[in-house]
């Protein structure tokens, strides 16, 4: 068999072309990657004036509480007095862009402690005339304050630790007083640096991004979301610059004050400075935020137009009033995440809340429904009630993940964006929670500890699969029961913090007080769900007539070492129809059982986990599978438009894990030539993905493409693959083959509002070819400052999935590895090995991991595992199967 790499002469032009723009952006990408390497290494981000740190000590282990990583539970904090003055021009003794400002914060002692920690990061703190890094009063007069006998910082565990000549006493309120300075770096982390180009002049903005645990760089707080408290910011300006922050401001004149804020969690704070523009609604409060340009160009009408409706409908969801007196949203140029739900003053990328009809992409604007869909929703559900740990983050955004959809459903109810939770989030995080090296939704609070760790939660795990197990409650309660539990656990918890299971009570209460039946309790049912990793495939033989379920595992080899209580047995909730006819729910309880009703034969056949509202995979006999494909084959409506997206997909990782055939998951491909709806065809095109990936260096390839080219209908021929779906999700008549509308805005580099899919070098399977543009790539990326550090990861991404920069793309990684920074490294070691499948890849990742062992991986620690548990399946799948798929393709193409 051979293993060449098989192209013809004009791919090849095509690939010479795609290898000088990827090499051109690696080049660009190197510049920037070792700035910010330089960058993470400093240990001051400022230097000079009156500023001073003192020497911190070598860290050794021990049982100091400064040497551990949550906070003492001995002080409670009440609120927060800050100001804050960001120069929007570079220090002229330095060249560095900085802050500076002074706290006080009003705490309470539920305990006596001689001892203060309270978070720091990358501060710089002035002594004070005590000659300590901050002042103590008493705020009571009752009781003498005791003095600062030492002050440090703890930069490991990141704290200013105060050491005191006394006790503070229990039920006695204090305060603390500190100055300090801070670089506004461009790092997309804290307090930071945006910059973009106007009219050819280069603009400041001073913003925010808290989340997890960055309000620490901004200024000492107790930065733990149990530790919430009232904030009284003040920012001071320069003249013709807009401040805001999460309060509505009362007074502006040089220095912004801000009405205190609410109780809430230091990690939603947000404070920007700024010279953008807005728009309002005088109806419901909101105001878009945004450059000038972008502002005068309407495009932040679309936001502004569904904002009040999708605000409106989570009011009616929660029965409870938007707990604020405004509701800011804001477009920032380099934003790390896709937005931020801070209470009262959201943060966007700008391609997530700008949206212009002549050149943004169908699915830009879903997205940026759905996305304010997500962080409205924290309003309530993570703001008003935020969990209490890292450890529940599942919770927060798992809920948000499944509502999102609610949300926009209601902004745009004629694009049937629900649905979508199916491809985007269901068949999304099954990919990854089909490994021995997943994790389960919820870890003990004590295995969360590090920045690291939190950073490592946010994750397709948290976010996609809470969204989807979610869902799953809602279904089998019914969204009335649902949503009875849910108010009333907002009630109870609103403006404090709370734990997973306190959301299974409230829920077990609607449950009883409606006399809904179930199998069990809400917590027993979940916790197979929630603590424990992975999910089931479902089996139902329908000639014996039994049900049965099994720990689904891509590679049937993997051997599982982590532990469950539950034996990766769930209580799997089966909604399911028999020839046509919807039958009553099914409750699954055991490892196997016997069910006479779906035993069946002739020409009834039986189809399970009905509008794929269960999280598992479902399995057939031989005889039930080919009743199926015949249903799809001559009345493919039969089978609601949802389940034909699953069977596919669930035939193809059926097929990878080797639980049946890959010609019996090629074969669920062939009636595609009578479907118009998209979630089908997208499914489809999701699955060959993985095909184009193993096989794109080996001759299966061109016989692939051979097939494609010939089902492909003439008026369709042309299209690239580039942007999501038809609003509408239904495909036209005359395009039947496998296509994906294109909007690429030309400029997109120097307008960022383009199409969110729209990067500066894009590939994936075209209809001869992996096709990029590398135009705009040479032009875009020659000079560094044209690549935000926001699009680092997702350029790198896109240039390893052209077969061609692939190499390219890993060499610069391997080279260029620091263990740290501002890139998201779990979705680049992801995205990087995605096609390795030989043994010589195995040995690379194995060997970056052994030689990188000592900076570490942080929030890619876990992607690594996966990585090579990944490219470890992919080689035994390609030996197995890539004959087979040569040989299908090829007496296809005859056909």
């Amino acid at each position: 068999m051979g293993s060449g790499f098989y192209i013809s002469k004009t791919v090849g032009i095509v690939g010479i072309l795609v290898g000088v723009a990827a090499l051109s952006t690696i080049i660009a990408l190197s510049v920037v990657y070792s700035q910010e390497k330089s960058r993470n290494t400093q240990v001051s981000p400022t230097n000079g004036g009156t500023t001073a740190t003192s020497t911190t000590p070598t860290p050794t282990p021990s049982n100091k509480p400064w040497d551990q990583y949550r906070l003492p539970k001995s002080l409670v904090p009440d609120h927060y007095t800050v100001t804050l003055w960001p120069r929007l021009e570079p220090d002229s003794n330095t060249g560095l862009y900085i802050f500076t400002g002074h706290s006080v914060v009003k705490f309470k002692c539920v305990e006596d402690t001689d001892l203060i920690l309270i978070h720091s990061n990358k501060l710089n703190f002035t002594r004070q005339e005590n000659q300590q890094l901050a002042m103590l009063t008493s705020t009571s007069g009752a009781a003498p304050v005791p003095s600062i006998r030492t002050s440090w910082l703890q930069t490991v565990t990141q704290y200013l630790v105060l050491e005191l000549d006394a006790k503070l006493v229990k039920d006695q309120s204090y305060q603390l007083y500190t100055e300090f300075t801070g670089e506004l770096a461009d790092d997309l982390g804290g307090f930071y640096r945006s910059e973009y180009t106007e009219n050819n002049v280069t603009r400041v903005v001073a913003t925010t991004q808290m989340q997890p645990t960055d309000a620490r760089k901004a200024f000492p707080c107790f930065d733990e979301p149990a530790m919430k408290a009232r904030f009284n910011i003040t920012l001071i300006h320069d003249h013709g610059t807009v401040a805001l922050s999460n309060g509505m401001e009362i007074g502006r004149c040089l220095a912004t004050v801000f009405e205190q804020t609410e109780k809430m969690s230091t990690y939603l704070l947000a404070f920007i400075v700024s010279d953008f523009s807005f728009i309002n609604s005088t109806i419901d409060g909101v105001r878009i935020f945004a450059r000038r340009a972008a502002i005068d160009a309407n495009q932040g009408d679309y936001a502004l137009n569904k904002t009040g409706p999708i605000l409106k409908f989570f009011e009616e969801y929660y029965n409870s009033t938007y707990p604020l007196p405004k509701s800011d949203q804001i477009a920032l140029p380099d934003f790390n995440a896709g937005a931020m739900e801070n209470w009262g003053l959201i943060t966007y990328r700008e391609t997530a809340l700008l949206y212009g009809k002549d050149f943004s992409s169908n699915s830009n604007q879903e997205r940026i429904t759905t996305i304010i869909g997500h962080e409205l929703a924290h309003m309530w559900f993570g703001n008003l009630v935020t969990l209490r740990w890292w450890n529940d983050l599942w919770l927060n955004e798992g809920f948000a993940s499944y509502v999102e959809y609610l949300g926009a459903d209601k902004a745009e109810p004629d694009w049937n964006v629900k649905d979508l939770i199916v491809l985007n989030d269901i068949h999304r995080v099954f990919a990854v929670d089909a490994l021995t090296s997943s994790h389960p939704l919820s870890s003990n609070e004590e295995d969360i500890q590090k920045p690291a760790q939190i950073s490592e939660l946010f994750d397709a795990i948290s976010y996609s699969k809470g969204a989807s197990v979610l869902r799953m409650l809602s279904d089998f309660l019914s969204e009335d029961v649902f949503k009875q539990g849910l108010q009333t656990y907002l009630r109870e918890f609103a403006f404090e913090t709370a734990v997973y299971t306190d959301l299974w009570k409230h829920l077990q209460q609607a449950v009883t007080d409606t006399h809904t039946s179930l199998p069990s309790k809400v917590d027993e049912i979940m916790n197979t769900w929630v603590l424990q990793m992975g999910f089931p495939v479902v089996t139902i033989n329908t000639t014996a007539g039994t049900v049965s379920q099994q720990h689904f595992l891509l590679d049937s080899n993997a051997v599982v070492t982590t532990q469950s209580k539950f034996n990766y047995q769930w209580i799997v909730p089966i909604r399911w129809m028999k020839t046509k006819a919807p039958q009553n729910i099914f409750w699954l309880q055991e490892k196997s059982v016997s069910v006479e009703d779906m035993k069946v034969g002739g020409a009834d056949w039986v189809l399970a986990n009905l509008h794929v509202v269960g999280y598992y995979r479902v399995n057939y006999d031989q005889n039930n599978w080919e009743r199926l494909l015949g249903v799809l084959s001559t009345d493919h409506k039969a089978i609601p438009m949802i389940n034909r997206a699953q069977l596919v997909d669930d035939a193809f990782n059926l097929a990878r894990a080797k639980i049946i055939s890959t010609v019996l998951a090629l074969r669920t491909t062939k009636y595609l030539k009578n479907e118009r709806e998209y979630m089908p065809w997208k499914s489809a095109l999701n699955n060959l993905e993985f095909f184009y990936l193993m096989f794109d260096r080996s001759e299966v390839f061109g016989v692939m493409q051979v097939l494609v080219l010939l089902q492909e209908p003439r008026p369709c021929s042309g299209i690239i693959l580039v942007t999501s779906h038809l609003p509408n999700h239904t495909l036209p008549p005359s395009c039947s083959h496998m296509h994906i509308q294109l909007k690429t805005h030309k400029n997109a580099r120097r307008t960022p509002t383009h199409a969110p899919h729209t990067h500066p070098i894009h590939s994936g399977p075209g209809t001869a070819a992996h096709w990029v543009q590398p135009s705009p790539v040479t032009r875009y990326t020659l000079k560094p400052k044209l690549i935000r550090k926001q699009d680092a990861t997702s350029t790198i991404v896109y240039i390893a999935r052209n077969v061609i920069g692939q190499s390219l793309a890993w060499d610069f990684i391997r080279a260029n590895w620091y263990g740290g920074g501002s890139f998201s490294f779990s979705n680049l070691i992801n995205g990087v090995t995605e096609r390795f499948s030989t043994e010589f890849e195995l040995q690379q990742l194995k060997q970056f991991q052994l030689d990188n062992a000592d900076v570490g991986f942080g929030s890619g620690t876990l992607a690594l595992q996966q990585s090579i548990e990944r490219t470890q399946a992919n080689i035994r799948w390609r030996l197995e199967n890539q004959e087979m798929v040569l040989n299908w393709f090829t007496a296809e193409g005859k056909s």
